[in-house]
């Protein structure tokens, strides 16, 4: 037994065994996520789109960035508050899926994009610090979609319009969420809840299966809600499983502030209010191009949580 304890103690003294300690030191520790930051859509008509955000919806747009060439539009920002803006895109294919990525904030994102090199995530060489001064780089979850980690800079933007372009006409000061389709729930929850830090906070659905499973941010109240579907979805249907949720704190106020405005030629909203799953009132309304804008209550109806659904999840069907 002795000369068993010696040998392992040689091949650590010689560097074929790392100590304990030593492997605990090298762990890259994740940095914090504050908090959903922006959700980017592409647009057939942004000048509709504008219209729907700011005349409509009430909200300001404090900038936007042109393509190389000085000439077209490249993308433009639509300020919810000082931390978060919904990113509009020109479309790049007439028919695409409009989601194009959605964006969470974090303390520091070269730490991040170390700490996901780490875990085996494909990420870039380095961090680089994009147009508006804020630190980003992209990855792509199991699921495909694109998710930009990103650190505010202090000269960026975001932060030097701290305070301004928001507006009274406002129809809601915070998105709460953003739901995005999700083929693979199991991967899906591998990627947030086990690498990200993600927690799980509600399940909900129809009377068969849960189509929806909401994950909290780490360090932040906001969500992401996976939408769970069975087989290929049309764009209509896309629409409405790729969506954000402006949060209001009265839905029936809410209402009726958008019916005394002008709905902009091809969008849509609901004509009255409703309950959903969750027991919290809520409305809906639709840009031009089917994605879904939805609103709703902080608090149930009557202000006691709705359990978390127990049902099976909802599975992809391949046809293949």
């Amino acid at each position: 037994m002795n000369r068993i304890i010696l040998f392992f103690l040689s091949l650590t003294m010689f560097g074929y065994i790392m100590p304990l300690r030593s492997q605990v030191a090298t762990e890259i520790k994740r940095p914090a996520i504050t908090g959903i930051g922006h959700v980017a859509f592409y647009s057939k008509d942004v000048e509709n789109t504008r219209s729907f955000y700011k005349g409509f919806l009430g909200f300001a747009e404090p900038y936007s960035l042109m393509a190389e060439n000085g000439k077209d539009l490249s993308l433009t920002f639509i300020k919810i508050n000082d931390k978060q803006v919904v990113e509009i895109f020109p479309e790049k294919e007439a028919g695409n899926d409009r989601f194009f990525h959605f964006g969470l904030v974090t303390t520091d994102a070269e730490a991040m994009r170390k700490y996901l090199e780490s875990k085996a995530i494909k990420v870039p060489t380095e961090t680089k610090k994009g147009r508006i001064g804020n630190y980003n780089f992209f990855v792509n979850d199991p699921n495909g979609t694109i998710c930009e980690i990103v650190q505010y800079g202090k000269e960026g933007y975001t932060i030097k319009n701290t305070g301004k372009d928001l507006p009274e006409s406002r129809v809601a000061k915070r998105m709460s969420h953003i739901g995005f389709m999700v083929k693979d729930l199991d991967a899906a929850m591998r990627f947030y809840c086990e690498i990200l830090g993600f927690k799980e906070i509600w399940r909900g659905g129809n009377d068969s299966n849960v189509t929806w499973v909401h994950l909290q941010v780490p360090e932040g109240t906001d969500f992401i809600e996976l939408m769970l579907y069975d087989k290929a979805p049309d764009a209509k249907q896309r629409g409405v499983l790729n969506h954000i949720c402006l949060e209001v704190p009265d839905i029936p106020n809410a209402l009726d502030t958008l019916k005394s405005r002008t709905i902009p030629a091809g969008c849509t909203m609901t004509n009255d209010f409703r309950i959903g799953r969750n027991r919290k009132r809520q409305i809906n309304c639709y840009d031009a191009d089917l994605t879904r804008v939805e609103l709703m209550e902080e608090k149930t109806i009557d202000g006691k949580l709705t359990p978390s659904s127990t049902l099976p999840p909802l599975k992809y069907i391949s046809k293949n």
